[in-house]
């Protein structure tokens, strides 16, 4: 999925904000990202530093590889493909960089280069319609299988069911109880959340009346109006949940927690919800993989916020003073739109996978997930496809602080077969501090299955109506090692997508920090938590590449 329900609402116990005028406190939800920031506040792009030169913070030195290693050197443009819920195409850091379909004529209705989409500019979209409308909330997998699967096996036992059907009798099994403690998890979250909400709302309120203030912004909360001790010990405490967080105001503060419970709220209805179907919007066969010929052009979609955040942390305009930068120069991204807000379909990732190989990218970022995978098998072959073109995937491991090697995520880093996927790097997120806090909290994360570690917490990216903004998330951190992958290929085109994973993983820096396993208060070595050990570094993975042997 792009984003897991009420995901912007996470962390820094924005539940119980007004301590003296709030005693409830909510149980935040499993996989979550923390709010958008306004750009008036933009906060360092700490993922772009280097441990050893900036204080110790925990980025990929990105800033000193620039410096001393590639100051002078040319560079060959690179296309990056983002698979995701889609990009704003007008953001005045991203406008610049995006790829253009140069083989097809705008607007003239025509499929001019001939490779079955109409119009594709600037990429394409498979939950789109025909008639220009466009899929935002999808069920999730467990939803569609349970649809599938619960008519024909509900209330009976398994030894009476044929023991040709009882494979899939298991799995109705296993999908049921996924599914009934997800509508559970989601009903309790949002009584919670409407609680946190309204007593939130009226303690700022509250405190606005006490202060005489029309507005609660960290200029505000730094040096309230008031000699009140009480007054100004609970205005300390928000300031530094605020600066903590990234946001402007608690009015920032309360619009997300509005956002997390009306997400909450469409979880129940439309994603968790049986009878619920979008997919005619799009007019294809959902179940037929071997279609290729749906979509439209629109690229942009209902809600481009995610997909938007992962352009820029790959490629955000390094040239124009604007804004953020991207960690890779020379950039072309190409979007794809395939990932709603619930779980992405499988055929959608495959064909978005194959038009993005297609059309010639060389790197794909892929920031959703999912643990059901019922046409695993046409992904698998189009993971193979992008391997004989010599493409590289770059996958996020998921933000339910769950153990990869006893749970897949999908698409997994291995094949049914058993077989190590190649050309894909599975990534988790950490955090800036090397501390017990290394690994971001919410990260999945496994010693098998995710191949290593990279900023994911609190990143300052691109977001729609050319602002910017923290975001967090595992879909952060893989965009950071895809920018990372662009770097190299375009300074040294040569390298193959074995070379460029090789390289990626060989130069992480291995750390035996003793950090909290994810969704825990166990400390466990951080070298455990994947198959490197390690934290990826821009600056090593370049002097990699400049030996005669990458």
């Amino acid at each position: 999925m792009a984003f897991p329900s009420s995901s912007r609402l996470r962390l820094l116990g924005f539940s119980f904000l007004f301590p003296a005028f709030v005693s409830a406190q909510t149980t935040p939800p499993a996989a979550a990202t923390p709010a958008a920031t306004p750009a008036a506040v933009a906060a360092p792009q700490w993922h772009l530093l280097d441990p050893e030169q900036d204080g110790g913070v925990m980025g990929i030195s990105a800033r000193r590889a620039y410096t001393e290693l590639l100051q002078g050197k040319a560079s060959t443009p690179v296309l990056v493909a983002v698979i995701d819920a889609g990009i704003d195409t007008a953001h005045v850091d991203l406008k610049r960089v995006l790829w253009h379909n140069r083989r097809e004529i705008a607007g003239n209705g025509q499929d001019d280069d001939r490779n079955g989409y109409v119009d594709d500019m600037l990429g394409w979209s498979f939950l789109g319609g025909p008639d220009g409308r466009n899929i935002n909330v999808e069920t999730l997998e467990e939803t569609r299988l349970m649809a599938k699967l619960q008519p024909l096996y509900a209330g009976k036992v398994r030894t009476a069911v044929p023991a040709a059907k009882r494979a899939e009798f298991d799995l109705y099994q296993k999908v049921k109880k996924s599914y009934d403690a997800k509508v559970k998890e989601n009903s309790q979250r949002l009584k919670e959340f409407n609680q946190a909400y309204t007593e939130n709302a009226q303690g700022a309120e509250g405190l606005k009346q006490a202060l005489g203030v029309s507005r609660l912004d960290t200029a505000t909360l730094r040096n309230p109006p008031t000699q009140d001790p009480q007054l100004r010990q609970i205005t300390q405490g928000l300031y530094s949940n605020l600066q903590q967080a990234g946001f402007a105001s608690l009015d920032d503060v309360l619009a997300e927690m509005k956002r997390g419970l009306k997400e909450t709220q469409d979880q129940l209805d439309y994603g968790l919800n049986l009878k619920y179907n979008p997919r005619p919007i799009v007019g294809d066969r959902p179940e037929d993989t071997k279609q290729r010929d749906y979509g439209n052009r629109d690229v942009h979609g209902p809600d481009p916020m995610h997909g938007t955040h992962v352009a820029g942390i790959i490629g955000a305009d390094r040239e124009n003073s604007l804004g953020v930068l991207g960690v890779a120069p020379n950039v072309q991204i190409m979007a794809v739109r395939a990932i709603p807000d619930g779980d992405e379909r499988d055929k959608d990732v495959a064909n978005a996978i194959r038009y993005a190989v297609d059309n010639g990218a060389q790197i794909i970022n892929m920031s959703f997930g999912k643990y059901y995978s019922p046409q695993r098998p046409a992904v698998e072959e189009a993971i193979k496809y992008a391997a004989t073109k010599n493409v590289l995937l770059v996958h996020s491991a998921g933000n339910e602080n769950a153990d990869l090697d006893k749970t897949l995520q999908f698409p997994a880093p291995v094949y049914l077969s058993g077989q190590r996927i190649p050309n894909m790097i599975t990534v988790g997120a950490s955090a800036r501090t090397n501390d017990e806090n290394l690994v971001a909290e919410f990260s999945n994360f496994g010693k098998t299955q995710v191949d290593v570690f990279a900023p994911g917490n609190q990143i300052y990216s691109t977001l729609p109506g050319s602002r910017y903004g923290n975001l967090s998330g595992t879909s952060m951190a893989a965009p950071v090692v895809a920018g990372m992958a662009a770097v190299l290929k375009s300074y040294y085109p040569q390298l193959t997508a074995v070379q460029l994973k090789r390289i990626i993983l060989d130069s992480a820096v291995p750390y035996h920090t003793k950090v909290r396993k994810p969704g825990t208060t166990t400390l466990v070595d951080f070298s455990e938590l994947s198959r490197t050990g390690g934290l990826v570094n821009l600056y090593r993975a370049l002097q990699l590449a400049q030996q005669p042997t990458p």
